[in-house]
């Protein structure tokens, strides 16, 4: 009988088995056609204005976007104090995801909304420059369908809709209201209603003067939209608010949007500035969905089938059924007698022997911990997050290994840094080095800095989890589609300032300071992360902070001269152009060679033209220079660049000519090379 009692769990899951087993061929013997029945599943949610506290929980905004005292959203956020309204770009969604595809038909959902809204032009456009040289006017907005609720887009004619981070899974459906002639986009003027589908070139454009709409005369519009699901057609009114329902469409047509979109999405507005400052307002709106979807119900036919009847040939597939009931039965009854079995011969021995209780511990309880403190993740929440490490949510790759996007069991998205192992091991660096300042550098928190979520050091693997931050990489923005005006470039350039300066100050840093190292957030704010952690492991921390901050110092020089020349340090092959390759491979050697002859206007990315300050552009590009200075021929610590940068302190005079020798220490690994000397040393 022992015997039995210590081999229960092994026959309490060759039991359950057996169960399975005959559940799943009785469930084989009854298969019949799946006859689904279609249903409609319906959505409607209604704002007569966004006033109250439900439409706190109901509306999410994102990036510059605010809901004023009046009730009206409003993109961008106007109620702070002193803030550049250029190149600004928000969202105003509906907090919760809509079905608006059925996956199995491919059938879109059928949808129904009007909206209320008004562009407010401001007056101080008028002495600015333009993208394309017009006078007044702003970017426009659009009401849209986006995959996610975190995502802003791109300011400027990108209408806050997409952005450089957005890959080609991410499928959007907006229409816009454009009061910008974009010719690189085929705008055909400045006052046109677009159909985007998954793309800003609109593949659909209707010029609304011919309709007798002026988008941007400040008065309030209407608009409404219609869209059948089943027959693929779209219908789309304007007009103004006080005249109600126009008689004539603007747009009425077939239009499939199916492949653009997910079963899942979320509804709202994005809208965007650019050269000049515009208000776009919603001041109201209602939306009605309804989409298909198959509910599995027993058909008439699978009914029948269990009628008992007196003839016909059901007879042998009921005996079957009645017999797999029978032995499901019997194993039932097996398996309760062998668990009471068990039971009476574990408590008789542990009544025999009561030494052997204190060997029964209870189990230790964790201490509750606070939702976002950081903490030690397991292999399988990892691998659960990241869907097993799966290739499509890898987001960047480097020498020190993979970074993946993820999704917590609570709903959080996070970041996961998978260091190599044998980038670790080749470096002579242990994971018990690297954990303790994971650990140490969680414990920072600053609005510039990527905070740690937590870390993860199980089956030799070494991770880092961060806070995911959905606008992805400054690398992406300053060397993507477009060109990025010199305002943002500022405040990025500020941002990474303050956060060096935090971490320094707390007697950390940052090791591996690039432009993919700092990430943009919703509000356009720069956040510096992916931290280098680790540097050689036989040195001190006393000895690694004395060399790794001025050597940030250093990178933070080289990042600030990509952010005004709008190109890398060290062009790739393709982009040379074969005029003086020393040159074009080393920006920061040209920089100072052009500072010898006093023309660093010619450093600057001519591509920002009207959206450029010349005199702060230079004047950051000194900047730039004093950080690459030799530590003790001037180099400045990271408290003083941020005097700098804010223009608070005047910036020491640069030497005439640039130093004998330009280090060529990088910081993409986060390791003082051995084969040069670090620049804090040089």
């Amino acid at each position: 009988m022992a015997s039995i009692a210590l081999s229960l769990p092994t026959m309490m899951k060759l039991l359950a088995f057996i169960v399975v087993f005959f559940v799943y061929v009785e469930s084989i013997d009854q298969q019949k056609p799946d006859n689904g029945v279609i249903i409609n599943v319906t959505k409607r949610f209604s704002f007569p204005d966004f006033q109250g506290p439900r439409t706190a929980h109901d509306l999410k905004l994102l990036g510059s976007s605010v809901v004023d005292e009046t009730g009206r959203v409003r993109i961008p956020d106007t109620t702070q104090k002193d803030v550049d309204l250029k190149h600004l770009a928000g969202r105003a969604v509906y907090a919760y995801p809509i079905r608006v595809f059925d996956p199995v038909s491919r059938t879109p959902a059928s949808f129904e909304t009007t909206f209320a809204f008004q562009l407010e032009t401001l007056e101080s456009n008028s002495s600015s420059g333009d993208e394309n040289g017009g006078d007044g006017g702003g970017s426009g907005f659009t009401f849209m369908f986006a995959p996610d609720e975190f995502t802003v887009g791109r300011p400027g004619p990108w209408l806050g809709m997409l952005n450089d981070a957005c890959d080609e899974e991410y499928k959007a459906v907006g229409i816009e209201f454009d009061t910008r002639e974009n010719v690189e986009f085929g705008d055909p003027n400045d006052n046109h209603v677009g159909i985007n589908l998954g793309s800003i070139v609109s593949t659909i454009t209707i010029n609304a003067s011919e309709f007798g709409v002026n988008l941007n005369d400040g008065e309030i519009h209407r608009v409404w939209v219609e869209y059948s699901g089943e027959s693929r057609f779209l219908d789309i009114r304007l007009g103004s608010d006080r005249l109600g329902y126009p008689s004539k469409p603007m747009f009425s047509d077939r239009l499939d949007i199916s492949d653009f979109l997910k079963e899942y999405m979320f509804v709202g507005f994005s809208a965007s500035t650019g050269n000049f400052a515009q208000i776009h307002n919603v001041f109201s709106w209602n939306f009605t969905s309804t989409s298909q979807a198959s509910l599995r119900v027993p058909s008439p036919e699978t009914c029948d089938s269990k009628l008992i009847t007196g003839d016909g040939d059901d007879g042998g597939g009921a005996h079957i059924n009645r017999l797999n009931g029978f032995f499901i039965f019997m194993t039932v009854v097996l398996l309760v007698a062998l668990a009471l079995v068990s039971l009476y011969y574990n408590r008789k021995h542990r009544s025999g022997n009561k030494s052997n209780e204190a060997v029964m511990l209870p189990a230790v309880k964790e201490r509750p911990r606070p939702p976002n403190k950081p903490r030690r993740f397991t292999i399988a929440e990892i691998s659960s997050a990241t869907r097993c490490f799966d290739e499509l949510h890898k987001v960047a790759s480097d020498e020190r290994g993979d970074t993946y996007r993820g999704t917590l069991l609570n709903g959080c998205h996070v970041a996961v840094t998978k260091f190599s192992t044998s980038y670790l091991r080749s470096h002579g660096v242990y994971w018990r080095r690297v954990g303790k300042e994971i650990k140490a550098m969680s414990k920072l928190r600053h609005p510039n800095l990527v905070a740690i979520r937590g870390w993860c050091f199980d089956h030799q693997e070494t991770m880092v989890v961060y806070d995911y931050v959905p606008n992805g990489t400054f690398n992406e923005w300053l060397y993507g589609i477009g060109v990025l005006p010199w305002s943002r470039r500022l405040r990025v350039v500020r941002d990474a300032a303050q956060a060096l300066s935090y971490l320094h100050s707390q007697k950390h840093a940052h090791k591996n300071v690039t432009t993919s190292s700092v990430f943009i957030d919703v509000s356009f704010r720069a956040m510096l992360g992916d931290f280098g952690f680790v540097m050689s492991g036989t040195e001190s921390n006393q000895f690694e902070a004395a060399v790794s901050q001025p050597a940030d110092v250093f990178s933070f020089g080289v990042l600030v001269l990509e952010v005004v020349a709008g190109r890398k340090r060290y062009k790739s092959e393709s982009d040379l152009d074969g005029s003086d390759s020393d040159l074009d491979r080393d920006l920061l050697e040209w920089a100072w060679i052009m500072h010898e002859m006093k023309e660093k206007e010619k450093v600057v990315d001519g591509k920002m033209c009207s959206v450029l300050n010349m005199d702060q552009a230079v004047h950051v590009m000194d900047i730039g220079l004093l950080c690459t200075l030799q530590e003790s021929k001037g180099r400045p610590s990271m408290a003083e660049v941020v005097e700098y940068v804010s223009f608070e302190k005047e910036v020491p005079e640069l030497p005439a000519s640039r130093p004998m020798a330009l280090f060529p220490y990088t910081s993409t690994t986060g390791l003082c090379s051995s084969s040069y000397m670090c620049p804090s040393f040089k």
